[in-house]
């Protein structure tokens, strides 16, 4: 079998290629120049150099390709534009060159993101049926490549995966939580219990793959995470358990989170980078849950995490010790 993935020189594109070589896929990988291949290098993969606009070269790749697994996005940009260019118009120019170029295609993957549906507004978490309500500019725009790769549905078979919070090795973002905590600072946004879904990047990379190869996944989204939402506080512990250390809780209130949004957007208008945390992200981050439900990927494709949240946190700690990340 043969599967192009866009987005596989980032963390969950990385862990997807090693689980496809896994089960002896050829694997291809587009990759722009200025990318970095740290979690490709010395592996048995195919390089296709340019981006999601480089039209020639993604028409003569996937006209022979099986599968299209497109995890590619733009996660924070300086305008709704760049999100826009980054997450739909990226993905409907995808979606028109596989259609161009090989119609007859097993299938083509769109992964997605929780943030397209929105936080749940009550305890019950969202699921599949849920009318999507999103809140920020990166969640519209997920969304709106979602209805864009649903509109195919009838011209070849396609799937949505909408992950949660995702965390494991490689990845930088959750580093941040586990590398001041492991300073001695465990920081916990408001006063209230929020809660959250996780998926371990190992397990969601596996879920993928069930989406691809099951055709009962034809025309079908899924949210892949673990079976119950964790609160902060059972987080911290588990933290605090792993590292084998405490840490001081110091509680932030959402109008010091917004203040530091606020100025960090101000201050990114002087650079070419967009501010890691903006106004949207201080919205993103003060939900009280943001939680979905992995009933149907369970029932349907036999999805089933492999390790507990403690492995899995265990693994990934362990991971940032032997690289000397913390």
């Amino acid at each position: 079998m043969k599967a192009l993935i866009t987005g596989a020189t980032g963390f969950v594109g990385s862990h997807l290629v090693d689980k496809l070589l896994e089960k002896n896929y050829e694997v291809y990988c587009l990759k722009r120049k200025t990318s970095s291949t740290k979690w490709l290098d010395g592996k048995n993969i195919k390089y296709v150099e340019g981006d999601l606009f480089s039209n020639e070269a993604l028409e003569n790749c996937i006209k022979d390709m099986d599968y299209v697994f497109h995890i590619a996005g733009v996660v924070k940009a300086k305008t709704k534009q760049g999100f826009i260019h980054g997450n739909y118009d990226s993905t409907k120019n995808l979606l028109e060159i596989t259609e161009r170029a090989n119609p007859n295609i097993k299938k083509f993957i769109f992964v997605s993101s929780l943030a397209a549906v929105g936080p749940a507004k009550t305890e019950v978490p969202v699921d599949e049926n849920t009318v999507p309500a999103p809140i920020t500019t990166y969640g519209e725009t997920k969304l709106k490549a979602e209805e864009a790769v649903y509109s195919y549905k009838d011209k070849f078979p396609i799937s949505i995966i909408r992950p949660p919070a995702v965390f494991g090795p490689r990845d930088s973002e959750i580093l941040i939580y586990f590398k001041t905590f492991a300073g001695g600072l465990n920081s916990v946004i408001g006063f209230d219990t929020k809660y959250l879904s996780l998926v371990y990047v190992e397990d969601l990379a596996d879920g993928i793959i069930l989406a691809a190869e099951k055709e009962i996944a034809n025309s079908q989204k899924y949210f892949l995470c673990f079976d119950k939402a964790y609160n902060w506080n059972e987080i911290g512990d588990l933290t605090s358990k792993i590292l084998g250390k405490k840490a001081f809780k110091i509680r932030l209130p959402h109008s010091v989170i917004y203040s530091v949004g606020y100025l960090a957007e101000l201050f990114s208008t002087f650079s070419s980078k967009p501010a890691t945390l903006n106004i949207e992200k201080c919205k993103d981050i003060t939900q009280l849950r943001w939680i979905c439900s992995n009933e149907k990927a369970k029932k349907e494709l036999g999805f089933k995490p492999k390790f507990t949240l403690e492995e899995s946190f265990k693994k990934t700690i362990d991971w940032y010790k032997e690289m000397k990340w913390i």
